[in-house]
């Protein structure tokens, strides 16, 4: 989802595959000494944090938390694309 500024996205950012379902957890430099966290589906719908966190490892255990205790399911949407 940050394609213009894939130089602020963490190295942590990554992929997350349970069963036949994906999303990728992004992990952004918010220019300001935090990190921001989104979650984003093959459909590109996506979660996002309201606030920052102080460091990417902070905000990689909070997704993967997040995908856990919620299942991936709740991060997938529809999928618009195919509607059009």
């Amino acid at each position: 989802m940050y394609d213009e500024q894939d130089s602020r996205l963490s190295v942590l950012s990554q992929r997350v595959t349970h069963g036949a379902l994906s999303v990728c957890i992004e992990i952004v430099d918010d220019g300001e000494g935090g990190w921001l966290l989104e979650i984003i589906d093959d459909f590109d719908n996506a979660t996002v944090w309201n606030g920052s966190f102080p460091d990417a490892q902070d905000a990689l255990e909070t997704g993967l938390r997040a995908i856990e205790e919620e299942g991936i399911e709740a991060f997938i949407g529809p999928n618009l694309h195919a509607l059009h």
